[in-house]
């Protein structure tokens, strides 16, 4: 029998927690026999709007969550409802629960959007939706967490079955070594990182590091999917599309990925890092959250904890070609082991079976 999965998802394709933990999956589920149907929150209009003026509009909003109102009244269509992060964000944990009930559902999280409650500067808002999620998790029939940081929250939250599953790419799609490896120019190296316009704010923390480090030595700044002009650095930023971003990573020589140490940092995923090493980059990290994991220190990267020391990993892997092949292929050893769609998919599928027959 088909197992009927209404995946209610936070964005379209368009957004990458989606495209990652949600789109990339279905033909691999629909292969094992799911039926996947696909409502997203905020479609690609909407987000590219919002990038473009850093808020929904209200209108926008409206008709958004009229859609998605309109697809809970049909979950009892379904086995097994897909939820990315929570289905109602800022309705009152109440409200959500009773458009859930009747089918089983299962939670996923890859970013730590409780603290958007519990941390907010409002004490009204902490004190009416801090255990809104909580309240969720404990009522799903499972909870996947990309990561321990998240899985713990949703276990301490009561929730009676939680799963670790890392965000992942699709070897399919980063071949190794990648043809743009084979044809690109080593002079001058390129540092690259990727990410969004919400979150390119990450690099300015290696301001400082790279305008002295370009004192020393050339290299250029590749960003892809976001602004930034640091003075005395050679910055090149590139759009991020879908059918390019592997090619612009693997024509690289080291990938970055700067973080804050807070709560909110500890719940990422580390995504970045995985398509680096994907590609066969070595990569330099804050070691916040699961990049601690992610990153071997001195094995497939380095950590890097303040300027000194970002200037430093940087400087010694853009002047070492083998250092860098050499940590390079350990992170693609370690993402064909751990983190690729290949590996995860079928554990994924087995969980959605075993969540819709727990209801």
């Amino acid at each position: 029998m088909t197992l009927r999965v209404l995946a209610l998802s936070r964005y379209g394709a368009l957004g990458a927690s989606t495209r990652m933990r949600f789109m990339q999956y279905i033909p691999a589920l629909e292969g094992a026999g799911l039926q996947i149907q696909v409502q997203a929150l905020f479609d690609d209009a909407a987000l590219a709007a919002r990038y473009e003026r850093v808020a929904y509009s209200l209108g926008t909003i409206m008709q958004c969550f009229t859609r998605r109102i309109a697809a809970l009244q049909n979950r009892n269509n379904f086995d097994v409802l897909w939820i990315e992060k929570e289905a109602l964000p800022w309705w009152p944990q109440w409200i959500e629960a009773a458009m859930l009930r009747g089918v089983p559902y299962m939670l996923d999280f890859d970013d730590a959007v409780f603290h958007n409650y519990d941390q907010h500067r409002l004490a009204a808002v902490r004190h009416l939706f801090g255990q809104r999620l909580d309240g969720l998790m404990a009522q799903a029939s499972l909870v996947v967490a990309g990561n321990d940081y998240l899985a713990q929250r949703a276990r301490d939250a009561g929730a009676s079955w939680v799963e670790v599953l890392p965000t992942v790419i699709d070897l399919d799609r980063y071949p190794y070594p990648h043809p743009a490896q084979a044809t690109r120019s080593s002079v001058p190296p390129v540092v690259v990182w990727i990410g969004s316009p919400s979150t390119v704010r990450y690099l300015q923390l290696l301001q400082e590091p790279l305008q002295s480090l370009a004192k020393r030595m050339p290299f250029v700044l590749r960003v892809i999917g976001g602004e930034v002009a640091f003075p005395g650095v050679q910055v090149e930023c590139l759009p991020w599309t879908e059918s390019t971003e592997v090619a612009h990573i693997a024509n690289a020589d080291v990938g970055v990925m700067p973080l804050l140490d807070s709560p909110w940092e500890r719940g990422k995923c580390g995504y970045k890092l995985i398509q680096y090493m994907a590609c066969g980059l070595p990569v330099v990290a804050s070691p916040v959250g699961v990049n601690a994991s992610i990153v071997r220190d001195g094995v497939n990267g380095f950590w890097s904890h303040d300027a000194q020391s970002w200037a430093c990993a940087l400087e010694k892997l853009l002047t070492d070609a083998s250092l860098r092949v050499r940590m390079g292929a350990e992170g693609r050893q370690q993402v064909e082991r751990d983190y690729s769609l290949q590996v995860t998919a079928p554990r994924l599928a087995g969980w959605l079976h075993k969540a819709a027959h727990q209801g």
